[in-house]
């Protein structure tokens, strides 16, 4: 079960406009996401949810996704997220931001497994200007924002292709626009 979920879970970049996500849902996601493990403990991490038009515009035009594709637009217009998460760093709990970078990762995959079992589906966003989301969404300052998550209702096919030796791992779109994910084999990771 969970490895199906696994399998869901894809950098989507392209969605189903229509089906708005829910603060309820995406409140859902962040209580996942707090119930994961933080190191030491600490849980220096706060979740800005945005799923309203007006603030998703804020935070879409700031957000750069794909870059081994460019100058390809994606989201394609007409195919954005219908939500956002944006993982931010308190620096009143944590003794720095690096030091708690594995938390955001652990909180950002478990939300988006959380939305595969929702039948949603997201990417996480490292490419932004923290300085300039802050400022769009007026965070104090001792939010730091260190990853966006796009969450919505996946609207594109992603196809994992398994990658022989030597072949590039780099993504890439079909004529269709079908996406496609090269990935390692088994055999290729294991060390032992």
């Amino acid at each position: 079960m969970l490895k199906e979920l696994i399998l869901k879970n894809r950098s989507y970049r392209g969605y189903d406009e229509s089906v708005r996500v829910t603060r309820e849902q995406l409140m859902e996601l962040a209580d996942c996401a707090r119930l994961a493990p933080s190191s030491q403990n600490f849980q220096p991490l706060k979740y800005y949810l945005s799923c309203d038009a007006e603030t998703n515009a804020k935070i879409q035009p700031l957000t750069g996704w794909a870059r081994q594709l460019q100058p390809i637009e994606l989201p394609h217009p007409g195919h954005c997220p219908t939500g956002f998460i944006v993982i931010c760093y308190d620096s009143d709990i944590g003794p720095g931001a690096q030091r708690f970078a594995k938390d955001v990762g652990i909180a950002a995959q478990t939300m988006l497994l959380a939305a595969a079992e929702m039948g949603l589906g997201g990417c996480m966003i490292g490419n932004f200007s923290p300085a300039k989301l802050s400022e769009a969404l007026a965070l104090p300052e001792r939010l730091q924002p260190v990853l966006v998550v796009a969450i919505g209702k996946p609207d594109e096919r992603v196809v994992l292709t398994e990658l022989e030796p030597g072949g590039s791992t780099d993504y890439y779109r079909d004529e269709d626009d079908v996406h496609y994910v090269p990935k390692r084999r088994l055999e290729d990771v294991i060390i032992n």
